[in-house]
């Protein structure tokens, strides 16, 4: 797997500082921004996180690329709203040429050597088929219907820093399915170098330092049992997220 940060927004934490400080001021924008210190602009966006007001974060855009991920992978990762996708086209892929199938192995299978070869004999005789079929006449874009969802894919989509929230809470978990997690974290790392303010506290909620919780509430996670050490014994969990002092 291979993911580049294509292009951001520019100094994307003053910005949402900005947009949150124009909430609360009457002063022109250009006057606001000349008195946005970076204690000032980390106490906003400290603020923001702390109050769940997040539409100023909707201002900062980022823009991946992703190379060397499944078709699995990228089923799940256009199911996050508001972003914007742009996938390799499989009707436009040469496969009869290709010396091989470009697929995406399970790392679980590298201990079970049975299993992977009975994986990688499958995959190869996709390819066989697909070329048969349109050795037969058949348009290549309905014989790709035969590829299995290991198939490498390529991506370059967009999401802004809330979207992105959503989309670490969730797939930075550890009950996420093991290559979009990857994904999550490697995205991560690289907004923080950029946006280091605004995902300071990204990330799956179970393991954040302040208030962890479980997003699932999930008692069979192996992460549940530390959480609850973790968590203050006068305080009650409730879904969501939210703790309710008792």
């Amino acid at each position: 797997m291979t993911l580049l940060l294509l292009r951001h927004t520019p100094d994307p934490d003053r910005l949402v500082a900005l947009a949150a400080r124009r909430c609360y001021s009457s002063r022109a924008a250009d006057d606001i921004e000349e008195h946005l210190t970076q204690e000032e602009i980390e106490r906003l966006l400290g603020f923001l996180r702390q109050r769940n007001h997040l539409s100023p974060f909707e201002h900062a855009d980022f823009t991946f690329s992703a190379d060397g991920i499944s078709r699995a992978l990228s089923h799940q990762l256009v199911r996050h709203r508001i972003a914007s996708y742009s996938q390799e086209s499989q009707r436009y892929v040469n496969y009869m040429k290709t010396p091989a199938l470009p697929y995406i192995r399970p790392p679980s299978l590298a201990s079970h050597p049975e299993a992977q070869k009975i994986f990688d004999d499958a995959v190869h005789h996709t390819l066989e088929a697909y070329r048969a079929m349109v050795n037969a006449g058949v348009a290549p874009e309905d014989a790709r219907y035969i590829f299995p969802n290991a198939i490498e894919t390529k991506l370059v989509f967009t999401l802004n820093a809330r979207s992105l929230f959503n989309f670490f809470e969730q797939r930075c978990c550890i009950k996420a399915q093991w290559e979009i997690r990857q994904l999550a974290f490697d995205m991560l790392k690289a907004v923080r170098q950029v946006a280091p303010l605004i995902f300071k506290n990204a990330g799956a909620p179970c393991q954040f330092a302040e208030k962890p919780y479980c997003r699932e509430n999930d008692e069979k996670c192996p992460q549940y049992k530390s959480l609850q050490k973790r968590t203050n014994k006068n305080d009650q969990q409730i879904p969501g997220g939210i703790e309710k002092k008792s």
